[in-house]
């Protein structure tokens, strides 16, 4: 081939590549093309794939058909109880018709600031009618399905649908969160003194109650006390006089016997007594005691046979002192009528 035919060659293919790739463009899945002639709108293709157009006189115009969002600034905005809130929302939409949404908006950076002072304005409206904890708390999921109808009556004419419009946080200024904050700290200051209180009043009750229990028992032990002493003294003399009445004067010789040790045990120990002295009875005539005239004393014997007795293995406690042991005195439903009477 010569080399003029080559060139020529050459031109054509590169005029026939030039005309196939202004006639033929393609349109991914995630996309639809407006195909605009002379800038007017002349069909809108939304199946992907491979697709014609007249060269240099149509061009094309892909958008979106997948979801967008929409992040609207921050506001603050006043509920029905004129508190104000301040609210951070955004916006999920698609655009449902290509050629009604370029004929309106012609592009998304536009479409973006009319939708965002659309939303704005419809939450303004709804949030003015519901109180502060139907907002927060109570009929949230409600208002945002009311914003987002609102929000799709006013796009509806442009060619867009709202998918959702969520409210991500509504929360008070910092001014009257910080308000808040502090009369809540106050009320629980106010209800933990007043459980404070409360906790006192029942410890004093308590600690009332413990003393007078620790006065009641005190007082029945010193009462129990005093009546088992007396017993146990009533017991000791019966006993002594029992074992007395057994032989009197030899018990007059022993007694006078533990006088003289417990008078005479201290060497410093100085008496002055006359030497004769009942006191110095027995040291002045010791046989005193063996002398028959003294044995036949006229010092009644005691009826008590104390020997019998020990012999019966029997305690003189149990023998002498049966009704002192078995009476203890008052019961103590008579002590504590005389205790909470006083």
């Amino acid at each position: 081939m010569s080399q003029p035919k080559l060139v020529i060659a050459v031109i054509i293919i590169a005029v026939l590549g030039f005309t196939a790739s202004a006639t033929l463009f393609t349109v991914h899945q995630t996309q639809q093309a407006l195909v605009l002639q002379f800038g007017d709108p002349r069909r809108v293709i939304d199946e992907p794939g491979l697709h014609f157009k007249m060269p240099f006189v149509q061009n094309i115009i892909y958008i979106d058909k997948r979801i967008l969002d929409l992040d609207s600034p921050t506001e603050e905005l006043i509920a029905a109880d004129q508190k104000r809130l301040v609210v951070d929302a955004y916006t999920r939409y698609r655009i449902k018709d290509p050629l009604q949404f370029f004929t309106s908006l012609r592009d998304s950076r536009r479409a973006n600031s009319r939708l965002a002072a659309i939303v704005s304005s419809s939450m303004r409206s709804v949030v003015g009618e519901a109180p502060f904890e139907d907002i927060v708390r109570t009929r949230r999921d409600e208002l945002m399905s009311k914003i987002r109808e609102l929000v799709n009556e006013q796009t509806y004419d442009f060619g867009i649908e709202i998918v959702d419009v969520r409210i991500r946080r509504a929360d008070l200024p910092e001014a009257n969160s910080q308000a808040i904050y502090r009369r809540m700290q106050t009320e629980r200051e106010q209800e933990a003194s007043e459980f404070r209180a409360k906790g006192q009043e029942v410890s004093r009750g308590i600690r009332a109650q413990a003393d007078k229990d620790v006065t009641v028992l005190t007082a029945k032990a010193q009462r129990d006390s005093e009546i088992i002493r007396g017993q146990g003294d009533s017991c000791r003399n019966r006993i002594f006089a029992a074992a007395y009445g057994q032989d009197p004067d030899f018990f007059a010789f022993y007694r006078s016997m533990q006088s003289y040790e417990t008078a005479l045990d201290d060497d410093s120990t100085t008496l002055v007594l006359s030497p004769d002295s009942a006191f110095f009875k027995y040291l002045n005539a010791p046989d005193t005691v063996f002398n028959k005239r003294v044995a036949t004393s006229t010092v009644k014997k005691s009826s008590v046979d104390v020997a019998a007795i020990v012999k019966s293995k029997k305690s003189l406690q149990e023998v002498l002192c049966y009704d002192l042991v078995t009476n203890i005195g008052l019961d103590d439903s008579t002590f504590d009528a005389t205790i909470d009477g006083k």
